[in-house]
């Protein structure tokens, strides 16, 4: 038999079960109903046109007659396609594709992605004029493009002015300036082709008259014998105890004659010079010439291809026999062996062969 006490526990507890349950019972969604559908009754909205429309799509469209969302379907911006609009509705035609890139946030980028897209219509295309008024010329003779050159011209040096003289638009002008701008110059007519202000007609219509500039082979390199320490510490793979040791041994050699004799220091490894070759390159005409027949013995005896055996022979050849014509009579006299005679004669200045009196 249960006590008052006992029997007055178990329905205490039976109490809190049945509460807890209740409470989980409503806290728990019903099935098949989110959350907020079980607060509301709403059924959940289906996906829409607009919804599942697909973006970034890629077809043939004509930048004259294109709409808002197609542009937006193209890839492009709310923005720019707003921009594109407002520019066409401003009464602007495009009559070459190249022409869409000049609009306001159309960047090169997307540009290249759309252009083999573009399709200009009959009625907006550019048509071709004759270069003299009143001849007729049969069509298959007519010029495609408009820009007719008199004369060569650099393609680097000539301004807006001249480009709109030989048929540019202003806005193509100042993107081609631009564009050589920032590439530091054109070099090549595919570069000139690469400008989207310049289309295929342009180009092959300018190709006889276009003076290309000439790339400087060694821009953007490091002249050894000139640069400074500082210069030197940019250079990939020069470390500021390597800048100390190719500043003291080129003052020993005079200069270097080809950037591999940095190789020879102790502090410039195989691997780090294949990385400093590639940045550095040296005027052989900077280095300081010894002029054999005449120095005093302190200025080549310090040379580090010069033994000291090879100096004491030179000062007593010289002394007996009165200097030498070339590096050649200086191994017949056996001053030099082959391999060091190659080595030195970059630094060697054969002078006026002084006479010996007796």
């Amino acid at each position: 038999m249960f006590s008052k006490q006992n029997i007055r526990g178990i329905i205490y507890l039976v109490v809190i079960i049945a509460i807890v349950a209740i409470a989980i019972y409503f806290a728990t969604p019903r099935k098949g109903l989110t959350l907020t559908e079980k607060r509301t009754g709403d059924k959940p909205d289906k996906p829409t046109a607009a919804k599942v429309e697909k973006r970034d799509t890629l077809f043939v469209f004509d930048p004259n007659t294109v709409t808002y969302d197609e542009l937006l379907l193209l890839g492009f911006d709310k923005r720019t396609a707003v921009s594109i609009i407002k520019y066409r509705t401003a009464g602007k035609v495009f009559g070459i594709a190249e022409e869409f890139a000049l609009c306001y946030g159309v960047t090169d980028s997307m540009f290249s992605r759309v252009r083999p897209y573009i399709k200009i219509g009959a009625k907006y295309a550019t048509k071709p004029s004759s270069p003299f008024k009143g001849d007729t010329i049969p069509q298959s003779r007519k010029p495609r493009f408009s820009p007719r050159p008199f004369e060569k011209f650099g393609i680097d040096t000539v301004g807006v002015e001249y480009l709109r003289l030989i048929g540019f638009s202003t806005r193509q002008a100042e993107a081609l300036i631009e564009y050589r701008k920032r590439g530091g110059g054109i070099f090549s007519m595919n570069e000139l082709r690469d400008c989207y202000a310049v289309s295929e007609e342009m180009a092959d219509s300018l190709a006889h008259f276009v003076i290309l500039s000439v790339r400087d082979p060694y821009a953007g390199l490091v002249e050894i014998n000139s640069a400074d320490s500082a210069t030197l510490r940019q250079v990939r793979g020069i470390g500021a105890k390597s800048v100390v040791a190719i500043m003291q041994y080129r003052k020993l050699l005079g200069g270097f004659y080809k950037k591999e004799q940095i190789a020879e220091l102790k502090c410039v490894t195989s691997d780090n010079f294949s990385k400093i070759s590639e940045q550095i390159y040296c005027d052989s005409c900077k280095i300081s010439k010894i002029d054999i027949n005449f120095a005093p013995a302190s200025d080549f005896s310090a040379h580090p291809y010069m033994s000291k055996r090879a100096a004491k022979l030179i000062l007593e050849t010289r002394e007996s026999k009165g200097g030498w014509n070339s590096i050649e009579e200086m191994q017949m006299d056996n001053i030099f062996t082959e391999e060091q005679a190659k080595a030195i004669a970059p630094y060697l200045l054969f002078g006026t062969t002084p006479q010996k009196f007796d």
